[in-house]
This record gives structure tokens, sequence and C-alpha cells, in this order.
């Protein structure tokens, strides 16, 4: 059955759907897709469109062969908490907003991503840097180019770690390794990023689409609410208990148990056929 790709809120910020995978593209070529504050809202917005839209894996990229180089710090006009809709319509009143309320917004896009219970595939090539590199993160799995350059940018800029970046990164390579990356805004290569381990795998350019498309449909063909269940378990893990991680689990399988879907994996394995999943 044919589904509709999510509303657009943004010009340069692409939500299309195919059959149970959603492709959110920052479509903004010219600026090596560097988001403008407008564009993080509608990002944000679009993601919270998502997580109830019935995909089943959402792919994240960039257009024109970067995925993202962070905010745009050129003079583009940022976002008012209180009437950012991320259209780029809206009018502003009153004083500007201060900066910290500036920061919290693009908290709420960081939440969007990271906290959308479809899983998220990042899929980069070209520059993938400062809070770009923070939005690639945020997603559960990252698929990267050969020719892909990551890098915590921000000390260059003579500024500290945000957008998730000081939490995101130390959870998938460390403490130490975090730091060295953070204190030199050394620049990686696809490569490189694989051998630290911050992203998943490495792939020729040409390969790419390919490869990251291939990830994405094994995940739409599995049990959506097993799958959501468990990407909340794996993020709960890195704060809890081992005794509070069992609780999750005891709770999350009491659901499960109860599907049509764990009845339809039971029949399929007696059938000797794949399970065709309806994410109920």
């Amino acid at each position: 059955m044919a589904q509709e790709s999510p509303p657009s809120y943004h010009p340069n910020i692409r939500a299309d759907r195919d059959g149970f995978v959603v492709t959110v593209t920052i479509d903004r070529p010219e600026s090596k897709n560097a988001c403008t504050g407008d564009m993080w809202v509608a990002l944000g917005r679009t993601f919270r469109d998502v997580a109830f839209s019935g995909a089943r894996a959402v792919i994240l990229t960039g257009a024109g062969g970067d995925f993202c180089t962070g905010a745009d710090l050129g003079g583009a006009p940022g976002v008012s908490p209180s009437n950012g809709n991320g259209n780029g319509s809206g009018t502003r009143s009153g004083a500007p907003p201060h900066n910290l309320d500036n920061m919290r917004v693009l908290a709420d896009v960081v939440l969007a991503v990271h906290d959308c219970p479809v899983p998220v595939v990042a899929k980069v090539d070209g520059l993938c840097v400062g809070a770009g590199l923070g939005l690639a993160l945020a997603a559960d799995l990252t698929w990267c180019a050969r020719t892909a350059r990551f890098s915590l940018i921000f000390a260059r800029r003579g500024l500290s770690l945000d957008f998730g970046t000081s939490w995101l990164l130390r959870q998938r390579i460390g403490v130490h390794r975090a730091k060295e990356l953070a204190y030199t805004a050394r620049m990686l290569s696809g490569t490189e990023a694989a051998e630290i381990g911050f992203v998943n795998a490495v792939v020729p350019a040409e390969g790419l689409d390919a490869a990251v498309r291939e990830i994405a449909d094994s995940i739409a063909a599995g049990p959506p609410v097993a799958l959501s269940m468990t990407k909340r378990a794996l993020a709960a893990a890195g704060t809890s208990s081992l005794a509070q991680a069992l609780e999750v689990e005891a709770l999350a399988q009491t659901v499960n148990v109860h599907t049509r879907d764990m009845r339809e994996a039971l029949a399929a394995y007696v059938e000797r056929r794949p399970p065709l999943f309806e994410g109920r």
C-alpha cells in the first residue's frame, strides 16, 4: 500500500518515503548543507512526524556530496523558540532570543533524532563536521564513504562542543579518544572513522547508496514494535543498573509476547518461511 511522505517544513529539508523507509535529506549543497536556525527546527519537526508515520527505518543524509557542515555561521537568521515554525515565514516580535534559548531549540532537534522510536541510519559522504557530526552521531547507525571527512571542528572556531557531541561521541568511542578529537579538532577520513569506531562501516563512495539501503531494508523487514523497544532499552542501559535493565527488558517482553508479530514469527519458523511483520 502506498504511503505518503512526511510533510515539508522547509524547502531545504526533504523527506521522501519508499515503502517503509523514509529518507530525510538536508538539501542545501551550495553551503555544504550547513543549517540555518529554521532548517534545524524543520529537521526536528520532520523526525517527530516520522516517529509516528508507520515508517520502519529512516535514512538521514545530505545532498550534493556532503553530509552537513553544522550550523550556518555566515549571518543567516536564527530561530525563536516562541514562534519558529520551521518554514522561514514566521515573523519575530519583541527582543531577539537569548543564545541559550537558541541552543535549547537545537537540543530539541538532537533529541528528536536520537529518541526517534524508528531506527535511524546516517548516510555520510563528504564533510561531516561540527553539529553535522553530532547529527550523524544522534542516529543509531552510521555508514560512510571512504571520501567522508569528519571533525569536531568547534575548537577551531573558538567554541566548545555542542549538538550533543560531548555525550554522543563519548558513548561511541570512550572519553579518552573523544577528548583527543575534541582538543585537536583534526579531520578524519572515513577509513579512520571506522578504525576508531564511531561509524559502523566504510564503503567506496559509489557503493554507499546501495549499502545503506540494504541495511535500512533489513531493519524495515524486522518487527517494528520489538525493535523500537530494543532501541529504547539499549539507550537506557548506558545510565542504568543491571537490575533496571532487566526490569525494562521484562516490561518490553511482556508487550512483545502479545503482539501479532510474535505469533507471525513463530508461525514462520514452523513453516520454514520468512516472517511478514505488521507492526502490531
